[in-house]
Parts: C-alpha cells; sequence; structure tokens
C-alpha cells in the first residue's frame, strides 16, 4: 500500500537510471537538473548495466531538463558525479562528488547554463566516502548537507550518515563542528531546507526487508533532531504510471520492475505549486525518475505539515 499524502499527486514516471535529480525554476522555466551516470564507473564497481542510464555510452555528466517541452541543455560537469543544482539570482550553482565514494566535493556555477566554471573543490577529506549533497538558504548564509560512507569513526555503524557546511557567500566552505544527522541509524539521498528557525532534512528510511520511504527530521541547531512519525513519500503502484516523455524502449522494464524503494525527494516552487522529483524502484540499480505535484502549497507549508 502506498503511503504517499493524499495531497500529493504522483504525475507519472518520465524516465530510467536517473536518482539523483532536483527540479529548479530559471527565468521562468520549470527545468529538473539530473545526474546521469556513466558506463565507466559500472566497470569499475562490476555492476554492469543497470548502473548507467540507458542511453549513455560515455562518461557520467550532468544535465537541464525543460519540463515544457522535454528538452535538455548541453552536457557538463563531465566525469562528475551525484550532483545537486541551487539557484542563488542570476546563479546556477551546482555542488557534487569527486567520483561515487569520492573524498572530493567540487562546486561549479554558470549564468546561462552553457558555459561553466572550472569544478572548484570546496570540501575534502582523504579518508571520507562522499555521494550526495544538498543546498538552501537559512537567513544570512547557506547550508550545505552531505552525505558520507565513510570512516566508521564518523559515520558509526549505519551509513549512510549526514554532515553538514556553511558559507556566507555560496563561494567558501566551512564544515560546522558536531552537526550530524543519523549517525545512530540509516539515512539517505538527503534535502534540507530551512524555515523559521527549523533545519528540516528529508532522507531515506527503511529497509530491503520492509521497503524504504521518505521521511524527515527538524533541528533548531542540526544537532539534536525531532522525527516525523508521519511518512512523506511511500512506493505503490502509481509510480508504474507512465508520463507521454517516458521513453518507449523502456516501458517493458519498467512494467517488470520491482518496487520497494520511494527515495531522493526533491522539490521547488512553480507557478502557486509544489513541484517534486523522486526515484522508485528497488534500491539496487533498477531505478526510474518520477514525478508530482502538490497544488497551492509553498515549501514552508510542505515542511511543517509533517510535524
Amino acid at each position: 500500500m502506498d503511503r504517499t499524502p493524499d495531497f500529493m499527486q504522483k504525475l507519472g514516471s518520465i524516465d530510467c537510471d536517473i536518482v539523483e535529480a532536483n527540479p529548479v525554476v530559471w527565468k521562468g522555466e520549470l527545468l529538473i537538473f539530473e545526474y546521469i551516470r556513466g558506463l565507466a564507473n559500472d566497470k569499475l564497481r562490476g555492476t554492469g548495466r543497470q548502473r548507467c542510464y540507458f542511453n549513455n555510452s560515455w562518461i557520467s555528466y550532468f544535465r537541464f531538463r525543460k519540463v515544457s517541452d522535454n528538452t535538455f541543455s548541453l552536457p557538463f560537469g563531465l566525469g562528475l558525479h551525484m550532483g545537486n543544482a541551487y539557484v542563488d539570482g542570476d546563479r546556477m550553482v551546482v555542488t557534487c562528488g569527486s567520483d561515487w565514494g569520492g573524498s572530493r566535493f567540487y562546486q561549479l556555477e554558470s549564468k546561462d547554463l552553457v558555459r561553466w566554471t572550472t569544478p572548484r573543490l570546496i570540501l575534502d577529506d582523504p579518508k571520507q566516502v562522499g555521494y550526495n549533497t544538498s543546498v538552501c538558504k537559512a537567513g544570512n548564509k547557506f547550508v550545505m548537507i552531505y552525505e558520507l560512507g565513510a570512516p566508521k569513526e564518523k559515520v558509526g555503524d549505519h551509513p549512510f550518515t549526514m554532515f553538514f557546511a556553511e558559507s556566507k557567500d555560496l563561494v567558501s566552505w566551512r564544515v560546522i563542528d558536531g552537526a550530524v544527522f543519523g549517525f545512530d541509524h540509516y539515512t539517505g539521498g538527503p534535502m534540507v531546507r530551512y524555515f523559521a528557525g527549523y533545519y528540516y532534512v528529508f532522507y531515506l528510511g527503511g529497509s530491503y526487508e520492509e521497503g524504504f520511504e521518505t521521511v524527515v527530521a527538524r533541528s533548531t541547531d542540526l544537532k539534536n533532531w525531532d522525527y516525523s512519525k508521519k511518512i512523506v513519500l511511500g512506493y505503490g503502484e502509481n509510480d508504474y504510471k507512465l508520463h507521454p516523455v517516458f521513453p518507449e524502449s523502456e516501458i517493458p522494464r519498467l512494467k517488470a520492475a520491482k518496487n520497494i524503494n520511494a527515495s531522493d525527494l526533491d522539490m521547488c516552487e512553480f507557478n502557486g505549486n509544489l513541484e517534486l522529483v523522486y526515484s522508485w524502484g528497488n534500491q539496487r540499480g533498477v531505478e526510474f525518475l518520477a514525478r508530482a505535484i502538490v497544488p497551492n502549497m509553498t515549501e514552508q507549508q510542505f515542511c511543517e505539515s509533517f510535524f
């Protein structure tokens, strides 16, 4: 049974083999930032084609999907991984990892989505194993959540664990000492937001035996957390719904897919509604990207509704 709240309307799957994605509004257009996985990384990990985007025989890269006509920007961020896009005025800022499980986090930016800055190193620890990032504005600063799978002394017995960095200018970042989330339990695929004194972290919880759903916790200091008892996003039959843009060649694979997961939720406001994207599938590499919408709701209302 799909435990997604009734006010969230699932619109259908738009693509496959895409997990790390987030919607943004850029110059009045709704875009979806997408991380396109490459073959080289599959071979390194021995995971086979299931981890690679079905229509990519190249290295990994990023792109933007224009929702109004389903066209795409030029590829960028070649060879980088697990990115997240954030709009700051006339700048599109992307934070990302050096590799799937790399030790370095980078930032690159553009003012036209064509010309991009050289990736700039923003966080580095040779001992860490890094994955997702997410950025939000918090008062007079920016806060980035970043996901680590190691070292054990930092992440505990239940990786993945979340840590935080802050920036005054969205250029230089400083790790926030003592700020941690999920040290004593599994977390994954984070999204961070800040409203009225609270930081909200949406993340994946669950297990392969019981399934994975998106849940949320909040904190005023990034150290002490209050966990909502409500499910934010569940998985179910509605995930199999086909959006008109879904690639026809991959329909048989979607129909045959096992679904035990609703992860990597992200959102933005557009035309008075809340636009959402998320991933569903078996949480082992067979994964699909889907859209949802919450009519007449803001991000703040969405966050606060779970507490």
